[in-house]
C-alpha cells in the first residue's frame, strides 16, 4: 500500500476513535454508493453526521479541510441521500470535516461540524 494511503486509512481510524470518545455512534465507515465513497456515517441523537476525513503530512499547500471540493460534494449529497432513504430514516444530516495533519509523530484533529451545506 502506498504511503499516502497507509497516512489516509490511519487517519480515518483516528477520526472513528475521536467520534466514538465524543459520544457518535459510528454506523458505516467507507459505506459506497455508485460513484461516492463515504469515509464515516455516523449517529450522535436525532443527528445524522456525514463526515469527510482529509489527512495531511504536511499543511504547506493547505489545510486538509481545503482539499474537499464541490464534485466531492455532489457525491456525497447525493450518496448520503440514497443512504437515508434505503434505511428509512428520519434524521437531520449534517455534513462534517475531520482534518488531520501529521506533524512529527503527533496527530492534529480539527472537526469542522456542518462544514458544507448540502444543496
Amino acid at each position: 500500500m502506498a504511503v499516502h494511503n497507509e497516512l489516509g486509512k490511519l487517519g480515518e481510524e483516528l477520526a472513528v476513535d475521536y467520534l466514538q470518545k465524543e459520544g457518535y455512534e459510528i454506523l458505516e465507515t467507507n459505506w459506497i454508493f455508485q460513484k461516492a465513497e463515504v469515509d464515516i456515517i455516523a449517529r450522535k441523537a436525532e443527528t445524522l453526521a456525514i463526515i469527510e476525513v482529509k489527512t495531511r503530512s504536511s499543511i504547506e499547500f493547505g489545510l486538509p479541510q481545503e482539499f474537499v471540493k464541490p464534485k466531492k460534494i455532489q457525491l456525497l449529497v447525493k450518496a448520503v441521500n440514497e443512504y437515508v432513504i434505503v434505511k428509512n430514516l428520519d434524521v437531520d444530516v449534517r455534513f462534517d470535516i475531520i482534518s488531520i495533519h501529521k506533524n512529527g509523530k503527533n496527530f492534529t484533529i480539527n472537526h469542522l461540524i456542518d462544514a458544507f451545506l448540502h444543496f
